[in-house]
């Protein structure tokens, strides 16, 4: 296979590798603030363990508790979607591999892949939006519960 060839198909499948990196950043970012609401629901839920039933503090603590579930669910979400970015984008780059080193021609295979590499990525970034203002709600709930008494 000539040079020119080669240097052609690595060419062709750069935009792709691009993408998988900007998702890694993504994923990692994501994967710190799931991290932190795992951390505080569970802190929560040991203060909830330790309140006395019946007291005013254990609604809040269940309300926290609740935004904070919530949160954690449209995390793992917005993981799996940016994991199935990354899944698909790596199906582009073997379609456009196999196109350029076996000489076939697979471009109804990689499209349709880049297709929903970028469904994957716009949906894994709604939920990331949803858990930014599930976790301002959380917080105004937090907020009002310390107002002055």
């Amino acid at each position: 296979m000539p040079t020119s060839s080669v240097v052609q198909i690595l060419t062709g499948a750069i935009a792709p590798v691009i993408v998988i990196s900007g998702v890694g950043l993504l994923l990692l970012s994501i994967t710190n603030r799931y991290g932190r609401a795992i951390d505080r629901a569970r802190l929560l839920k040991r203060d909830l363990e330790q309140s006395e039933p019946g007291h005013a503090r254990v609604k809040h603590l269940e309300e926290q508790l609740q935004h904070t579930h919530q949160r954690a669910r449209l995390l793992r979400a917005s993981m799996i979607y940016a994991s199935g970015t990354i899944f698909f984008v790596s199906l582009t780059i073997l379609s456009l591999f196999a196109e350029g080193v076996l000489g076939l021609h697979l471009d109804f295979v990689a499209l349709p892949f880049f297709a929903l590499c970028l469904i994957a990525l716009v949906v894994s970034i709604y939920y990331s939006i949803r858990d930014i203002s599930v976790s301002l709600t959380a917080l105004d709930l937090e907020l009002s519960s310390r107002a002055p008494r």
